[in-house]
């Protein structure tokens, strides 16, 4: 028999009390109503039901502890209702509660009476935006159709004059009971859906719902910087909710036009830039697009193709640290497609005085 001390997870000095603590809590744990989809948990409440029967008997516990020549048998009992019953605080009858007990298996997990009012829904607004809006900032309004809590009830649903009353079913607890064996199972009433009260006499206006559609206009400040995908939220703004809960929340996510000219990546922008080969090889200054106006840009002689040169603080801001990232210009060496007599003459002049490869490694 594996130690019936350890299956509790306790030593063999400790109290009555202790095991009975440890025990409630290692039962609260594997309980098969709590694990429905865990075949194991039901063979370990078992065992740890079955190691408790010895270890809360006085007389049993002194026998096990003295050894297997002094212990009958072993006395894995099965499993007790009276003594659940007695663990949880019960005593009269399945699902009864005594002082400090639970009245059924979804109050011992911390469920039970009536439900809080629902809160209602989030929504989300896609708000489309130029680009240049989403990097310098912009105040707009925007337009929501949504459910908003009806004027005349107040959210009770209810016709003024009259108030919800006591659900008949589950007398006002929101829940009712259900046998199952010993214990008995809570689930939601059907009849109030959760809320305890019923309303006799319906809001003329909404019709019962404690809300009706209506379209609400904000006022939206968009922050500098903002990219696709950001969302901005709006504390109550969202669904009404029936019954009287809180209102959800309203998600204004941005959707950034794309640009002809810059691509984003994070807080950079990328520009690509069209250089003529004597630029590329000799160097130069030429000027660049900024989102803020042109600015001079030093091409370094033996510029490649496809290099990327890096402008701080020239590109997106930063929405939290105030700053801006980088703007990051990449270099476009541009081959004319059409040459004159006198440019094919200095570019076969400068062929025969080139003396390098470019090829060179591939020939390796």
């Amino acid at each position: 028999m594996e130690d019936l001390y350890k299956i509790l997870g306790v030593g063999r000095g400790t109290s009555q009390a202790e095991i009975k603590k440890a025990y409630r809590k290692l039962a609260r744990k594997f309980h098969p109503d709590a694990n429905p989809d865990d075949k194991g948990a039901e063979a370990k409440f078992k065992e740890i039901s079955s190691a408790y029967d010895i270890l809360s008997d006085p007389g049993k516990r002194k026998q096990y502890d003295a050894g297997p020549a002094h212990f009958g048998g072993g006395g894995a009992q099965g499993f007790d209702p009276a003594m659940f019953r007695d663990i949880f605080g019960g005593g009269g009858g399945p699902g009864a509660a005594g002082p400090g007990g639970f009245s059924n298996i979804f109050d011992m997990f911390g469920g039970g009476g009536r439900t809080a009012p629902p809160r209602g829904s989030d929504l989300t607004y896609i708000l489309n935006l130029s680009f240049d809006d989403a990097l310098k900032g912009v105040t707009t309004k925007i337009a929501v159709d949504k459910n908003v809590q009806c004027s005349v009830c107040h959210g009770s649903g209810a016709e003024p004059g009259t108030s919800p009353i006591s659900c008949p079913d589950c007398g006002g607890r929101g829940v009712i009971a259900q046998n199952q064996g010993f214990f008995a199972l809570s689930q939601p009433c059907p009849r109030c859906s959760g809320s305890g009260t019923i309303i006799e006499k319906p809001c003329h206006r909404c019709g019962g719902a404690g809300a009706v559609r209506a379209t609400k206009k904000y006022t939206v400040k968009i922050p500098a910087g903002m990219n696709s995908g950001n969302k901005i939220r709006l504390k109550g703004k969202g669904q009404s909710s029936s019954q009287g809960g809180a209102p959800g929340d309203l998600y204004v996510k941005v959707e950034v036009a794309p640009s002809p000219m810059f691509h984003r990546r994070g807080d950079d922008l990328i520009l690509t830039v069209p250089v003529t080969f004597p630029e590329a090889a000799l160097g130069a200054k030429i000027e660049v697009p900024t989102t803020n106006g042109n600015i001079s840009l030093k091409i370094p002689k033996g510029t490649q193709n496809g290099r990327m040169l890096r402008v701080k603080g020239k590109g997106a801001p930063h929405m939290k640290s105030g700053g801006n990232g980088d703007l990051l210009v990449k270099v476009k060496v541009v081959v004319p497609a059409n040459l004159n007599k006198a440019q094919k003459e200095a570019l076969t002049k400068y062929s025969e005085l080139h003396s390098e490869d470019p090829r060179e490694e591939l020939k390796k």
